[in-house]
């Protein structure tokens, strides 16, 4: 793979993508229907993932591509491909309330080792560069160039004083009894990847994560993550979390700073 080459398309079609989903965003109303699954999407999850998927197939017609939007790419079997969640957070979309992020990764041998998150109701873009390390881009940005740029890096832990980030709209008993195992400082919440990002950006220490995601919700914010230093691991046995998986659904995870003291299940 050329990294030089994939971070740029990634990092332009999310910016393209971006620029879309908040034409649809800012109008007055858009239509929202159901999938099969009872998630909602709406016309903006479409329309990104056109944006994006016409071009990585253009870019790279040789690396297999997974998007959430088309399901017939679901039916793959590959540990290297590129995948894709044009709209991570349709239900923050929906209620308007911005932490929503399209997400570009590319996996390989089962480890996502690329990405872009990109919230743009937040002016926020976390990706990988070419080397390999993790940075953060200051607005506005511009399609053609890279902007400034902010090495990210995982922050080393308190364990008697950790910082935990956790999903705003799967908030669970469950996942509340797990981090009362830990001594913690503080809490925030957010929407989408974002919350590997935080991690990622030394905001957070720890983002566990007790319910159902699939692996275009996770592989751009894992390597994100993976590049500032961090880790994501299944819940269960602490092992890496892998990808290209049967169906791309994922078991529960634990994301964070490597040094946590990491509880075991109950």
């Amino acid at each position: 793979m050329d990294y030089e080459r994939l971070a740029s398309e990634m990092r332009r079609l999310a910016l393209e993508a971006g620029e879309r989903i908040l034409e649809i965003y800012e109008a007055d109303d858009f239509n929202v229907k159901v999938k099969s699954d009872d998630s909602p999407v709406t016309e903006a999850d479409e329309a990104a993932d056109a944006i994006i998927s016409r071009g990585l197939r253009a870019a790279f017609p040789d690396v297999p591509l997974v998007t959430e939007e088309q399901a017939d790419s679901h039916a793959q079997t590959t540990d290297t491909f590129l995948i894709v969640d044009p709209l991570d957070g349709t239900k923050e979309f929906v209620k308007r309330r911005g932490d929503f992020t399209v997400n570009i990764a590319y996996v390989e041998n089962g480890v996502p080792v690329r990405g872009v998150v990109y919230a743009p109701a937040r002016q926020r873009m976390f990706q990988t560069l070419a080397d390999g390390s993790a940075a953060e881009e200051d607005g506005p940005f511009a399609m053609t160039r890279l902007g400034t740029l902010r090495a990210l890096g995982v922050a080393p832990p308190d364990n008697e004083a950790l910082m935990v980030v956790a999903s705003k709209s799967h908030r669970d008993q469950a996942t509340d009894a797990y981090i009362a195992k830990y001594n913690v400082r503080d809490m925030t919440s957010a929407g989408s990847s974002l919350k590997f990002c935080l991690v990622a950006a030394g905001e957070a220490d720890l983002y566990p994560r007790l319910g159902r995601t699939m692996e275009w919700d996770t592989a751009a914010g894992h390597a994100v993550l993976r590049a500032a230093g961090g880790a994501v691991v299944r819940f269960d046995d602490h092992a890496p979390l892998r990808y290209g998986k049967a169906g791309f659904e994922n078991p529960f995870f634990i994301a964070h700073s490597p040094g946590v003291e990491l509880k075991a299940p109950a």
